[in-house]
């Protein structure tokens, strides 16, 4: 499925965005997902189904100093 993330169409086999960040190899408690212009809680990830022509913007934190 298509979908767009970050601004770029990409192709994904996820169907929730628990799964589309896994397949991205993010770390799950360090990402912040907006779903169709709507924040989406880290508890609503995997409950949260994604299909073709969505867009993402993920924000991924990195700690540092």
């Amino acid at each position: 499925m298509r979908v767009t993330i970050n601004g770029e169409e990409r192709e994904v086999q996820s169907t929730d965005l628990a799964g589309i960040i896994a397949e991205l190899g993010l770390n799950p408690k360090k990402v912040a997902v907006e779903h169709n212009l709507q924040i989406v809680p880290r508890s609503q990830h995997p409950l949260t189904l994604v299909i073709e022509g969505d867009r993402l913007e993920m924000v991924q934190f990195v700690g540092g100093g």
